[in-house]
């Protein structure tokens, strides 16, 4: 299973379509997404806050930053 984070915020729109492309592209069985609100923590907030949403890949570490789309993330999700 590929593990990847979501850096999102709460009431952020770019983040709502991000989430809906990620719905629609990603197979539970495959892949797990968490989600994590920068808002909640001041080093992610730092670090991505003028940047959300950004999609991290937890094992290569690897980020896609807005903006994206369905055939940007099958992409990034296949390497």
């Amino acid at each position: 299973m590929k593990n990847f984070t979501l850096f999102s915020t709460e009431h952020c729109h770019l983040c709502e379509l991000a989430e809906d492309i990620l719905v629609s592209q990603l197979d539970s069985q495959l892949h797990s997404v968490a989600v994590a609100d920068v808002a909640e923590d001041d080093l992610l907030l730092a670090r991505y806050g003028v940047r959300i949403p950004v999609l991290l890949n937890e094992k290569t570490k690897a980020e896609l930053s807005w903006p994206f789309d369905a055939p940007m993330v099958d992409e990034f999700i296949s390497r």
